[in-house]
């Protein structure tokens, strides 16, 4: 059955018709109740005759200029059913992703093609791929030599998939209407998102698209939305942290913060927070940058520095809500860090994030912003660092001596052996599979109050808060020690953090 002879109403038209021929559906109707059709100063008048005779009916047509058919194209294809069920059937069958990339073709007038059902199902088979195999990006790069497609899993990015360059502007076309971006625009910047339900599981997909010299850069990030509904005790905490971190979230006023690098799992942290707090009693608001995942029952505000919505300009604004408990995704500047230290003394729980290596280099940060020492000592209840590191893989991982270097960083026995990456099917020949959270906390008791309001140094604000706790680099060398991690990971934590003792 041809493409034409399937269009029984004008909702039935396909994106690859609507693409080839100029002629697109658009919401709404005319004054009589025909539909609306738009179409483009190069539309083909012989499918125009075609449209009418299937229909049976009459429609009245617009005319688009080519922006904006571009854009009545996004907007009516953004939700796409064909594609979810081809999603659907991806996950299913585990189509190879080579096999799907081969039915592309590789013309040069792929934009004119009436078949865009191979271009879906590459894209809906990488990210039922991703899905399957924990990745948490999926970067389309376009170079003169082809689309790179690359894969970050377990923190570390990987090549996918090559394609021919005339591919980019069709993926990238997709991608940006399953996700209701402007596809005429490919001088700027867009940022999107995809909402997605796969094997009962709801996914946020967060597209970015970044202008390039050989094309359009696509990043999908994959959230898992269940990720917002972890507790605590699920992060795999140490038990004495968790206990020591879930005390500081019962207190009724002041600052937690937890620091860490980008994709330490900060944000993760905080959603649990959060989760712990969210018992129907407490008025949660949040400002983020941007909203990760919806958490019912509490208020979150995403920052728009557009219209001058930044992160101390709402946090400013959520204090006029009567919170109880308030979020902000990170503090950045004086600005912010002197509301959110004023909030905790007028009886506000704040809980934010800072980019520091470790726990004490937060409370340095504080006083970089120029925070006075005693409003840092009466304020700040607890600050937890944290890293995730890559857990070996328990199929081809073996045990061997470590180089000298290494068995001196570690502090480890001349006997002692550690385990190392191998690689095999089971974990995708990388050596690792899946990853480990490593953390760090400091309570703030009346001890560490004294240094702080004494202006102490870090060492000597570590030296009584990790007297008998983990650091991070402890952290890590016990894991080496009991074979959950190998050496180049610990080392890796190492060379960030030298304050351990």
């Amino acid at each position: 059955m041809s493409e034409e002879a399937a269009i029984a109403s004008a909702s039935d038209i396909p994106y690859g018709f609507a693409r080839r021929t100029g002629l697109v559906p658009l919401t709404g109707s005319d004054g009589d109740g025909r539909p609306l059709i738009g179409m483009s100063s190069a539309a083909d008048r012989a499918a125009l005759i075609e449209l009418r005779r299937h229909l049976g009916h009459g429609f009245t047509i617009e005319a688009l200029t080519p922006e904006r058919f571009e854009r009545a194209l996004s907007e009516y294809y953004a939700v796409d059913s064909e594609a979810a069920e081809m999603l659907g059937g991806a996950l299913v069958m585990g189509e190879e992703l080579s096999a799907l990339a081969s039915e592309i073709p590789t013309s040069a007038d792929l934009l004119d093609s009436a078949d865009d059902a191979p271009v879906i199902r590459l894209i809906n088979g990488m990210i039922a791929e991703a899905v399957r195999n924990g990745v948490s990006d999926i970067h389309f790069e376009p170079y003169e030599s082809g689309l790179v497609v690359r894969m970050r899993i377990d923190g570390v990015l990987a090549e996918r998939l090559r394609l021919p360059i005339a591919v980019a502007p069709l993926v990238a076309s997709r991608i940006k209407v399953m996700s209701r971006l402007d596809i005429a625009e490919r001088r700027l910047p867009q940022d999107g998102r995809i909402g997605l339900s796969i094997a009962g599981r709801l996914l946020d997909v967060r597209v970015s698209t970044l202008p390039g010299r050989a094309g359009e850069r696509v990043v999908l990030r994959i959230l898992d939305k269940e990720a917002a509904g972890i507790a605590p005790d699920a992060l795999g905490m140490p038990a004495k942290i968790e206990a020591a971190f879930t005390t500081a979230l019962s207190e009724p006023n002041g600052i937690i913060l937890v620091t860490g690098p980008t994709g330490s799992g900060k944000t993760t942290t905080l959603y649990a927070a959060l989760r712990l707090l969210n018992d129907g009693s407490r008025n949660i608001l949040t400002v983020e940058d941007p909203v990760e995942y919806a958490i019912d029952g509490v208020g979150q505000t995403q920052v728009n520095p557009r219209v001058g919505l930044d992160f101390a300009a709402g946090l400013r604004a959520i204090l006029r809500q009567d919170p109880d408990v308030v979020m902000v995704g990170e503090i950045r500047d004086r600005e912010t860090a002197d509301i959110a230290t004023q909030a905790s003394l007028t009886g506000h729980l704040v809980l934010s994030t800072v980019h520091t290596n470790d726990a004490v280099g937060a409370i340095t940060r504080l006083r970089d912003m120029k925070i006075e020492p005693f409003l840092i000592a009466s304020t700040l209840r607890a600050v937890i660092a944290q890293r995730l590191v890559r857990r070996l893989c328990p199929i081809c991982s073996t045990a061997d001596a470590p180089a000298s270097g290494v068995r001196s960083a570690l502090k480890l026995r001349k006997d002692e052996l550690v385990r190392t990456p191998r690689g095999c099917d089971s974990c995708g020949h990388s050596g690792y599979r899946g990853r480990i959270g490593l953390f760090e906390l400091i309570r703030v008791d009346d001890r560490i109050r004294a240094v702080i309001n004494d202006n102490g140094d870090e060492d000597a604000i570590a030296e009584i808060a990790f007297v008998n706790g983990d650091t991070l680099a402890r952290a890590a060398r016990r894991l080496v020690r009991d074979g959950v991690t190998s050496a180049e990971e610990a080392l890796r934590i190492l060379r960030s953090d030298a304050s351990d003792g």
